[in-house]
């Protein structure tokens, strides 16, 4: 099989899976950029604001707003640093760790449902397609 034609079918597969994920959540669930910054903090604990949008690969400025959202309905607390008393550290909150959960466990349920019509050996196939994407998801950009 073509190296490119394999490359692409796993990148039309992870885009489809996540945009009905994306589709099977509820009303009133967060904004994907908002989520996102919820999701680092409850995998990575505190961080500093930049540090935030490098993960995300994205410009602290373009999240300001979804970190002001995010503190306003406290979701997420703004601390001073403890070595940097003028950088601000960003932590997850009770309620934003409950409405991240809410928010997975809507997704979740699908899945689950979707899961359900595979085999045993291809569900195990899937866990460690996930484990290999996760591995491919945190791998440096050469270059």
């Amino acid at each position: 099989m073509d190296p490119l034609s394999s490359t692409a079918r796993i990148r039309l597969g992870v885009v489809r899976l996540n945009r009905r994920l994306r589709q099977e959540r509820g009303d009133g669930s967060l904004p994907p950029g908002p989520l996102e910054v919820l999701g680092h903090l409850h995998r990575h604990g505190p961080a500093t604001p930049g540090e935030v949008a490098a993960a995300l690969r994205q410009r602290p400025q373009s999240l300001t707003r979804a970190f002001a959202d995010l503190e306003a309905e406290g979701l997420l607390a703004r601390e001073a640093g403890t070595v940097d008393r003028r950088r601000s550290v960003l932590s997850l909150t009770e309620s934003g760790r409950l409405a991240l959960e809410r928010d997975m466990a809507e997704r979740d349920a699908w899945l689950a449902k979707a899961l359900s019509s595979l085999n045993p050996t291809e569900r195990g196939v899937l866990e460690l397609a996930a484990e290999l994407m996760e591995r491919v998801a945190d791998a440096e950009t050469p270059g």
